[in-house]
């Protein structure tokens, strides 16, 4: 296998490990508290990514105040916002709808540039909003939809999806970029204080702890939050940045798969409808970075 395919096996599947948090988001939803989890979820993960430095000899970075304070802005969006928010959402609405949407996030962060970088759109970009932007609606207003919770959820999931494009928007406003592992370990430090904070108040659950979201958090710390990060940025050292983003396009169809596998949710014309203007988004934005 040569080094390139290598390249893009592992981004495939780090990005079906993307699409497969929403399902575990769904079943962590149905036994936790959205803070609490997202807790649980960086204590889990820390340790490993501390280990990963270590035998990386990765530092530990020393950022400036100011992005002390962009990152924890960051952490507070990108780790703490979307990871509620996507919990707090799949409580209304179905792991399926909430795969297509989380799908449009390269758009958003293009459109994120646009609206607060200035930057200058070309007219292939702005398609591939307006065909992002098609697919969310398709899904968020489904005739057949309890309109209330699922308008809601749906709602939910698309905040959580511009905290994630705020999340990329500042990383790029660091003066001193830092190491992507040490940047990962930083990010979950920082999620679990931030996180900590609002889940001593969710204290005692009024539910009970359910096992299987338990296992969820487990499964979301290590496999996708860990694991993802390896395979992504392994895939990303053998091809280029624009060979790598059309395979965003996959964590969308993953989710939308994984939650007829494992959730037994059908999979509706509005669905399939939807997928499809955000995948042809995404392809489409990849191809004309390339």
């Amino acid at each position: 296998m040569s080094r390139k395919l290598q390249g893009y096996v592992l981004l495939a599947a780090a990005m079906v490990l993307v699409g497969s948090t929403v399902i575990a988001s769904k079943i962590i939803g149905g036994g936790l508290p959205p803070f609490t989890a997202a807790a649980l979820r960086f204590a889990m993960a820390l340790p490993l990514f501390i280990i990963l430095m270590r035998m990386s000899a990765v530092p530990w970075p020393r950022p400036g105040r100011r992005d002390w304070l962009l990152l924890v802005i960051q952490s507070a969006a990108g780790s703490v916002g979307y990871t509620t928010l996507l919990i707090s959402g799949l409580r209304f609405t179905s792991a399926a709808d909430a795969g297509v949407i989380i799908g449009t996030l390269p758009v958003v962060s293009a459109a994120i540039a646009i609206l607060i970088l200035g930057e200058r759109p070309r007219p292939s970009v702005l398609l591939a909003i307006a065909l992002a932007a098609m697919g969310v609606v398709i899904i968020a207003f489904q005739p057949d939809a309890a309109a209330a919770g699922s308008l809601l959820g749906n709602a939910l999931i698309f905040a959580a999806v511009l905290c994630e494009g705020l999340f990329i928007l500042l990383n790029k406003r660091l003066a001193v970029p830092i190491a992507p592992l040490a940047q990962s370990a930083l990010m979950t430090a920082i999620g679990l204080a931030v996180a900590a904070i609002p889940a001593v108040f969710e204290w005692p659950w009024t539910g009970g702890i359910a096992f299987n979201s338990l296992l969820a958090v487990l499964y979301y710390a290590l496999v996708p939050t860990v694991g993802g990060y390896l395979l992504w940025y392994g895939g990303l050292a053998r091809v280029s940045g624009s060979e790598a983003a059309p395979f965003t396009a996959m964590a969308p169809v993953s989710a939308v798969l994984l939650a007829f596998l494992f959730l037994g949710e059908a999979v509706s014309l509005h669905q399939m409808a939807g997928i499809g203007c955000v995948l042809v988004a995404v392809l489409s934005l990849g191809v004309t970075r390339r």
